[in-house]
């Protein structure tokens, strides 16, 4: 592929997954410019390549792989292992200081269920979120993911029973 054809298929691959990936990447690391980052590295590995990818599986699950890969790298690192270190010094702090009550008022049933998705352990957030929010099916997340099928099925089976059990807890849409 010459290069011209080939920075042409990438802008095409970027428009067209660029905001998925992002949100994929947030998903992981909790940080919106982060997560930018992480997608951009993937769009560098994607470009690099790009004249190796054989079609096997279909660009979108080969660009999940990459960032998912991306981001469990960079949650491995030393930098974000300090970052998490200041943020939770940080947090620490501001918990002392009184609540506002526009922040009261800002707390969302939305907001408790993305909380109560975000404490499940990562192996039952990921499939939910590859499936429920990003549309995937279980063979794309067992794909991406590169898990069994069946061991897709039964965490998204166990993670559904823990997300009933969790939200009738917390008492939301109740």
């Amino acid at each position: 592929m010459d290069k011209a054809r080939k920075e042409d298929k990438l802008e095409e691959i970027m428009i067209e997954h660029g905001s998925d990936l992002v949100r994929l990447a947030f998903n992981y690391v909790k940080d919106k410019e982060t997560a930018k980052d992480m997608v951009q590295n993937t769009f560098i590995k994607c470009y690099e390549n790009l004249d190796k990818f054989r079609y096997d599986s279909s660009i979108k699950t080969w660009l999940y792989r990459i960032t998912i890969n991306q981001c469990k790298d960079y949650l491995k690192s030393w930098h974000y292992r300090k970052v998490q270190t200041k943020s939770v010094f940080e947090s620490a702090v501001k918990s002392f200081l009184p609540l506002t009550e526009e922040k009261v008022i800002k707390e969302s049933e939305s907001e408790e269920l993305k909380n109560v998705i975000f404490s499940l352990p990562k192996n039952y957030r990921e499939v939910i979120y590859l499936y429920y929010y990003k549309s995937l099916t279980i063979n794309e997340v067992a794909e991406v993911t590169e898990l069994n099928l069946n061991t897709v099925k039964t965490r998204l089976r166990r993670a559904k029973q823990r997300l009933k059990t969790l939200i009738e807890e917390a008492g939301i849409y109740g």
